[in-house]
């Protein structure tokens, strides 16, 4: 009798597993295609559906985070904030499933970097040490994540020379990231696995 409950129970829990993975597949599929601001509110939608569902996964809170800041660069300026918020309360809520993790600081990063293209003279103070600050705690957890790089790349690229930035001084970092990329596997399929055709085309900038 108990066996004949584990077996069953085992078979839920499979069911649940294969239907989680089945919805997420759907759900990346549809944030890889997204390429208007409505497009990417929709994908966000549809992972925090699952996120609510699913009660114990990170991975859908982020995604439904990481998709509103994809949306977050395509608004207008006076939109910005509102999304960059929206998509720190989301991680907010993948970060207490799944403390210390170097994914969701990444991510954090670029919350912070859309908070200061809104006004990059006067908020560069805060929001660039925020920044920094999120890249540093990812690489205190996981330093040949690829993502890292790339966006550090990112942040010096769009700094002036003057200040220490510039495409030179990026070079070195897309040329990293890519390295990493060759080599680095996410723990599954579902994974975040993005960043790597970004990094190639920043450094084809570079050259």
């Amino acid at each position: 009798m108990v066996f004949t409950m584990m077996v069953l129970m085992a078979g839920s829990t499979f069911a649940q597993s294969e239907k989680y993975a089945a919805a997420m597949e759907g759900a990346l599929v549809k944030m890889k295609d997204a390429k208007t601001g409505p497009e990417f509110q929709a994908a966000s939608a549809n992972f925090e559906r699952i996120a609510n569902a699913e009660k114990t996964q990170w991975l859908p809170f982020y995604y439904a985070g990481l998709t509103q800041i994809f949306r977050g660069f395509e608004v207008p300026n006076d939109q910005k904030d509102e999304v960059a918020t929206e998509a720190e309360k989301l991680l907010d809520k993948a970060e207490a499933l799944s403390p210390n993790n170097a994914e969701i600081y990444i991510a954090r990063n670029m919350t912070g970097t859309i908070h200061m293209i809104v006004d990059p003279m006067t908020r560069w103070q805060t929001y660039g040490a925020q920044c920094a600050q999120a890249l540093a705690m990812a690489k205190k957890v996981d330093d040949k994540n690829p993502r890292i790089y790339y966006l550090e790349g990112q942040g010096l690229f769009g700094t002036p020379e003057q200040f220490g930035g510039g495409k030179a001084n990026a070079k070195p970092l897309f040329e990293k990231s890519v390295a990493l990329f060759e080599t680095y596997q996410p723990k599954d399929k579902l994974y975040p696995s993005w960043g790597k055709e970004q990094a190639k085309e920043m450094l084809e900038q570079c050259k």
